[in-house]
């Protein structure tokens, strides 16, 4: 039995409190019915063991929250501790005492009593709640089985132990003294010490005990891997060291000697920059020290033939010779007058400089209108080598950069690798689908790209295979995409856009006369017959069997043809001339595949010719309004977009504020339901652009006036009848004159737009510029005789429509 003094209070003895000295512990926790030895130098903890000693040899051990302070405060004591019997004490040489407790119960420090000499602290011993029997039973077989897995595990864990903790009956007993003898983190001990209720401690002991297990048998498997690691490699060391003994005994050659003096050789020879010289000198320096067939020796071989093998200073003379630079550059393409004169701009600054960064130029277009042919053709106009890189699909940035060569079969990233394919410094280098790259948790391409391309940086890009400076400012880079929107806007800044439109009938119809037709008569093996094409088949093949914006349809229409002219050919080898006209065309191909809308044959009510822009050119947009008995409803179909409907509720909103003016009802809103409808409802539309157009009908519909069926519209609307610009109008006006429409109205803005329009089709239509929603209307709506349109107002002054002369829709 320990005696432990009881704390008095007014004279009586408290049943729970007691004073004892305090013994502060480093890195240990003491349980109750533990014992361990402590070594004790600091004094206050020395004269706390004396005062121990001198009574009933009774002590409070508590751990300190932080190992690291020697001169501990109240403050940096645990609260919870465990009262212990002192054993042993032995006093050292050094002034150290070599102390065996013994822990006894738990206990909580109330205070600190004041005491210069050491800690004296009042105590509130800790009384357990006890479990029921079946739950008892069960938290200690649980621990129990936990414990023996674990010595099963580790080898230091004896049976004798394992026997001993099996057979304690009392269950706080056998939680401290399995927790005793773990090497659980001291927070983690003393979050058990802490826990006095047995429901709480024994779940959390039987947690820790897992990990423990989880640990050890981690630990386990990482010490066999790296063992069976260390027996292969000295078996491969051996075995090499005895393959270099029995060559050296055979007298065979050093390979690795002849290897080295070959890149020394190559090294003296290739012009270099002198950090790429010091890089190699370095590595060949490792070489040499390593054994030919390890694994580190492959990696720096590899590392250096890419430095070797890269074109540092190899150039192309870059031509100069404009006027044979804009003969390839015609015979290549028909159009695309803006990237062409570009390229001339750009060749006539290097003829006088002599020296100028590379242009980096970014091709925006539909697919199949020769942005990635156009670049071929660059390089083969300037004298340059030509190297592409798709980057559709790319979402790794180090397929950009490279990867370290810390990685297994690291290699340089594209750029480098098409640089040594190419092998020149200065190639026309076309980065195609530059818009399809992703990002995923590899990194962003697109980035990584943001060095290459600009003319700031891309002196010194810097890959990580090579982890060398790279000069790529003398090549001309050029991107291709189909939108804009889908490049990231940093990226776009580094570049110069320019647009390559969908092309017209008239330029599809010459590319197909001047290459395509040329082209698939020869690939189809008919060159030495006589084909010919009529110029209506050609424009039924563009307008009745493809719908794009480039010409690889058509061009696959021209082949199926010329195939079945070359089976032809084969059946009747006796017929040299092939004939292919506007009636042949659905012979060879079938029936039509699209039709293009033609203008209305009357003027109609509530009916109104738009003009849509698409990515494979320009369309007619019919617009029909009716009116319903009904309470004022807006009805607007056609699978319309947000920016389409809102343009109907804007015109709408027009025509209420202006009824008076427009001689109508002005309570027509509360008597018809209003449906405005757009044909082909299947497809989807939408943008500003037919603003005018859903306004004119709504108008028509509501005066019952009817409107000009020659004339098609394109422009925004304002809530104050304002008509403001739109885009696409090269291509809307195309399809008009395709349609048979004889006069368009667009806004007056776009009236400096009209240069980019072909002269054979601004020659055929009378294009009227408008400002305000009235002149719309006074242009489109057809007067009864003697009315006018307008309230108070003369019958507006219209240029007349020639009705019996069909605009001519030849192909100049």
């Amino acid at each position: 039995m320990v005696n432990i003094p009881k704390f008095f209070k007014d004279g009586e003895p408290h049943p729970n409190r007691i004073v004892l000295p305090l013994l502060p512990l480093r890195d240990i926790v003491v349980f109750p019915f533990m014992v361990a030895p402590l070594f004790v130098g600091r004094p206050k903890s020395v004269n706390a063991l004396t005062e121990a000693m001198n009574k009933d040899k009774v002590v409070f051990l508590a751990t300190q929250k932080k190992a690291g302070i020697d001169n501990p405060g109240e403050q940096d004591i645990s609260e919870m501790g465990t009262i212990g019997k002192v054993l042993q004490l032995l006093r050292l040489p050094d002034g150290t005492v070599k102390a065996l407790v013994e822990g006894k119960s738990r206990a909580r420090v109330v205070r600190f009593l004041p005491e210069e000499e050491f800690f004296r602290v009042e105590l509130e011993r800790q009384a357990e709640k006890e479990l029921s029997t079946a739950e008892s039973t069960a938290l200690m077989r649980s621990v129990i089985e936990t414990f023996e897995e674990y010595a099963g595990l580790n080898r230091s864990i004896s049976k004798e132990l394992v026997t001993n903790v099996t057979s304690i009956a009392d269950p706080s007993q056998m939680a401290d003294t399995v927790a005793s003898h773990f090497s659980f983190k001291l927070e983690d001990k003393q979050r058990l010490l802490d826990t006095v209720d047995l429901a709480d401690r024994l779940p959390l002991l039987l947690s820790l005990i897992k990990m423990e297990i989880e640990v050890f048998r981690m630990d386990q498997r990482i010490k066999t891997r790296i063992k069976d690691q260390m027996e292969k490699t000295q078996k491969q060391y051996y075995l090499n060291e005895q393959m270099r003994a029995i060559k050296k005994e055979m007298g065979a050659e050093d390979d690795l000697s002849d290897e080295i003096r070959e890149i020394e050789e190559k090294l003296k020879n290739k012009k270099l920059p002198k950090e790429a010289t010091e890089k190699v000198e370095h590595e060949l320096k490792k070489l040499r020290m390593m054994t030919p067939m390890s694994a580190e020796a492959t990696v720096v071989r590899n590392y250096i033939d890419w430095i070797l093998s890269l074109p540092w200073s190899e150039k192309t003379d870059v031509a100069d010779d404009l006027p044979q630079a804009e003969r390839i550059l015609e015979e290549d393409h028909y159009g695309l007058e803006k990237p062409k004169e570009r390229i001339l701009e750009y060749l006539a600054v290097q003829a006088l400089v002599k020296k100028i960064r590379g242009p980096i130029l970014c091709f925006v277009g539909p697919p199949g209108v020769g942005k990635t042919s156009l670049a071929k053709s660059i390089a083969r106009a300037t004298g340059r080598k030509y190297v592409r890189l798709s980057l559709g699909g790319v979402r790794d940035e180090a397929e950009i950069r490279g990867h370290r060569r810390t990685y297994i079969g690291a290699m340089p990233g594209k750029i480098i690798q098409s640089l040594k394919k190419v092998g020149a410094s200065n190639p026309v280098f076309c980065l195609d689908e530059v818009d399809k790259m992703s990002m995923d948790f590899r990194g962003d391409p697109s980035a990584a790209l943001l060095e290459v391309l600009d003319p700031e940086q891309n002196f010194a890009f810097n890959d990580h295979y090579l982890d060398l400076d790279y000069d790529l400012s003398d090549i001309l880079f050029i991107t291709t995409a189909n939108t804009l929107p889908d490049i990231p806007l940093p990226l776009q800044d580094r570049m110069e856009i320019i647009r390559l439109p969908g092309y017209t009938e008239v330029e599809k119809y010459h590319i197909a006369e001047q290459f395509l037709l040329p082209k698939q008569i020869k690939t189809n093996g008919l060159e030495g017959k006589k084909v010919e094409f009529s110029r209506n088949a050609v424009l039924m093949l563009i307008r009745r069997y493809t719908r794009e914006a480039g010409v690889r349809n058509l061009e696959r229409e021209i082949a199926s043809i010329c195939r079945k002219l070359a089976r032809e050919a084969v059946t009747h080898p006796d017929r040299n001339e092939f004939a292919v006209g506007e009636k042949s065309v659905p012979k060879h191909l079938g029936p039509y595949r699209f039709r293009h809308e033609q203008v209305e044959e009357q003027d109609q009510v509530g009916m109104v010719t738009g003009l849509a822009w698409t990515q494979v050119g320009g369309e007619l947009l019919f617009i029909e309004t009716l009116l319903m008995p009904g309470r004022g409803q807006l009805t607007v179909t056609g699978k319309l977009g947000e920016v389409m409907q809102e343009s109907a509720h804007a015109a709408l909103s027009y025509v209420r504020s202006r009824a008076d003016h427009l001689m109508i009802d002005d309570k027509f809103h509360r008597k018809y339901d209003i449906h405005i409808h757009i044909p082909e409802g299947a497809i989807p539309k939408d943008g500003p652009s037919a603003g005018i157009s859903m306004c004119t009908s709504l108008v028509s519909a509501l005066t019952k006036r009817p409107v000009h069926r020659d004339i098609a519209m394109t422009g925004e609307i304002t809530l104050r009848g304002r008509v403001l610009p739109i885009g696409g109008l090269k291509e809307k006006l195309i399809a008009a004159h395709r349609g048979g429409v004889k006069c368009v109205i667009i806004p007056k803005e776009n009236e400096k737009d009209l240069k980019d329009v072909p002269k054979s089709i601004t020659s055929q239509m009378d294009v009227r510029f408008v400002e305000h929603m009235d002149e719309v209307l006074g242009h489109a709506l057809i007067a009864r005789e003697g009315e006018s349109i307008f309230k108070n107002a003369d019958i507006p002054l219209k240029i007349p429509i020639e009705k019996d002369q069909p605009a001519e829709r030849a192909i100049n």
